[in-house]
């Protein structure tokens, strides 16, 4: 499941970030591919492609700076379910 989560994060970040060398722990906020409106994009994706919701407390950038860090909010949540 882990391989098939973060295929399909890169998947819907490499949509909008036009760089197909981006490496899954790279920050795309300090390489200049993400702004507060690609996080709120990154936020939608991940609450309906994985159903899970993300409260308040986990909307900080460093849950949603490189695919790693995506993944391992969607694992964190979804043992939570």
């Amino acid at each position: 499941m882990a391989d098939a989560m973060k295929s399909r994060i890169r998947e819907f970040v490499l949509s909008y970030v036009k760089d197909d060398e981006l490496e899954d722990d790279e920050n795309m906020f300090e390489l200049g591919y993400a702004n507060s409106l690609f996080a709120m994009q990154l936020v939608l994706f991940v609450e309906k492609e994985f159903a899970i919701s993300v409260p308040r407390e986990d909307l900080k950038l460093s849950n949603f700076q490189s695919i790693n860090a995506i993944a391992a909010l969607v694992e964190a949540r979804a043992g939570q379910a």
